[in-house]
């Protein structure tokens, strides 16, 4: 099987490139490794005839990277608009934050529709598609409608939200309907299969049975694939990175002290401003901790274009400098906050050096730099994972100290829970998830997946018929629609 692996952002495998866990940093090992074609944005735009898009290709491993410059006209309501600004707040259940036009809608139809074209240029007898994320729900729709009928994956990497949050999102039947061209639908918890089986069952009226949904397309699998990493690599750049200038600096600053870090996308998903509270109510209700443990936050920019990206920059950076001013002295600082990413490498290095890692979203797929940290640790001598139970990673990592990211006392309670725990416990606790992500790394999940995509074909999903018409298939139709 030739495998094309589409996603909207790549990893360009430079070992300096700042990468903050997520889908990128997952793919990249697979595709090197297994000679898959990765395609998605080269991260610029273009105006002109784009009937023909460009793909810039380069190697990657044993595979291949293929990067496009997208439609200028599109660009800004798919990504900031449709995708960002009403997706991602959905599919995290922040209905409030919902904000999308049709003009949006028609945009990111439009770009689905640009990216399917282009990827007809790697079409090959016996090849397979495997789409990536949220940008990209309606893509194996427009393969089908041009013709496409090898089989069809796609993971969604973020959570899939209850039937009524969903249906907040402007045109969600249509896209959902959109959806079910694909073979194989793979999520990340079960409740997140749930989810979308119920949408399918109660909303669209579909038949459901054993994860099997029957459309105008024919069958479609959902199924839960959880994500992994490779911990032994991730343990292998943990060990060699103590030795990284950043990493060297940062243990000589500690003088002693204790160190938690956070590293997260610098978004609102990500529960920075309760985690940043914990740490405040901690040193108020426990003033001997004062010094004696400081907080690394890493908060990577992320979609300062829209307005809630950019209110929450404000406020986090606020809320940091208030308790830094209440708590820190003239030769201490209780929180490091940074507003730049780091690479894998250093990373690995970071993770290893702090004796918590405090991952507390308030809602998210799987959280890979959960799973990062604790790979990262000295077996001898392991730090301790403080995880949100509202973490994808949680289902896999129970034996890490569990979290509501909405309590504030409790988080602080626990944060102050790990620093005090006793080596024996921390090795245990580490040792258990370990053994977790042992068995379910980055290498066994894209295993599992392909191996059901292959299923799928051999089992005649995949002979689909001619697509309905339920909605508009062209970019110039959707034009004219909403327009």
């Amino acid at each position: 099987m030739n495998l094309v692996v589409v996603s909207n952002r790549v990893a360009r495998g430079k070992p300096n490139e700042p990468m903050t866990g997520g889908l990128a940093a997952a793919l990249l090992p697979v595709v090197e490794k297994t000679g898959a074609i990765w395609v998605g944005s080269s991260g610029r735009v273009r105006d002109g005839n784009l009937k023909e898009p460009f793909a810039e290709v380069e190697a990657l491993g044993a595979g291949a990277l293929a990067m496009l410059d997208l439609p200028a006209a599109h660009y800004g309501g798919y990504y900031e608009g449709f995708a960002n600004s009403a997706l991602w707040p959905a599919l995290h259940s922040r209905a409030d934050l919902i904000r999308a036009s049709q003009e949006d809608y028609a945009s990111y139809r439009a770009v689905n529709a640009f990216m399917a074209r282009a990827l007809l240029r790697f079409r090959k007898p016996d090849c397979a598609f495997w789409i990536q994320d949220y940008h990209f729900l309606a893509l194996g729709a427009e393969l089908r409608d041009l013709g496409v009928r090898c089989p069809i994956g796609f993971f969604l990497h973020t959570p899939w939200p209850a039937r009524a949050v969903i249906g907040g999102v402007p045109n969600h039947r249509e896209l959902i309907e959109a959806m079910l061209a694909y073979d194989l639908i793979g999520f990340q918890t079960e409740e997140d299969c749930e989810n979308f089986l119920g949408y399918a069952r109660c909303d669209l009226g579909l038949a459901v049975h054993d994860g099997f949904i029957t459309s105008q397309f024919g069958r479609t699998r959902a199924a839960v694939f959880p994500i992994g990493i490779d911990p032994e690599r991730f343990a292998q750049q943990a060990t060699k990175a103590m030795t990284h200038p950043d990493v060297s600096r940062l243990r000589r600053s500690l003088n002693g002290e204790k160190l938690a870090i956070g590293v997260d996308r610098l978004d609102y998903s990500k529960g920075l401003i309760n985690r940043i509270k914990a740490f405040d109510r901690m040193w108020t209700v426990q003033p001997n901790l004062k010094r004696s443990v400081s907080l690394l936050q890493i908060a990577t920019p992320s979609r300062g274009a829209i307005e809630a990206y950019g209110n929450l920059q404000s406020e986090l950076a606020k809320l940091v400098t208030d308790v830094n001013g209440v708590h820190g002295e003239v030769d201490w600082t209780p929180i490091r906050y940074l507003n730049k990413g780091f690479s894998q490498a250093v990373l690995a290095g970071l993770y290893r050096t702090a004796q918590v890692g405090v991952v507390t979203p308030l809602q998210d797929g799987m959280n890979l730099v959960a799973k990062e940290y604790v790979a990262a640790q000295n077996p001898a001598d392991p730090g301790v994972l403080v995880l949100s139970k509202f973490a994808g990673a949680a289902n896999e990592l129970d034996a890490a100290l569990l979290v509501n990211p909405h309590d504030i006392d409790g988080m602080a309670r626990t944060i102050a829970t790990a620093l005090a725990m006793p080596q024996a416990e921390r090795q245990m606790r580490w040792e258990a998830m370990m053994a977790k992500l042992r068995t379910g790394t980055i290498q066994q999940w894209f295993a599992d997946f392909i191996e059901a995509l292959q299923d799928a074909q051999h089992s005649g999903d995949s002979m689909l018929p001619e697509p309905p018409t339920l909605w508009p298939r062209r970019a110039g139709d959707l034009a004219a629609r909403y327009h």
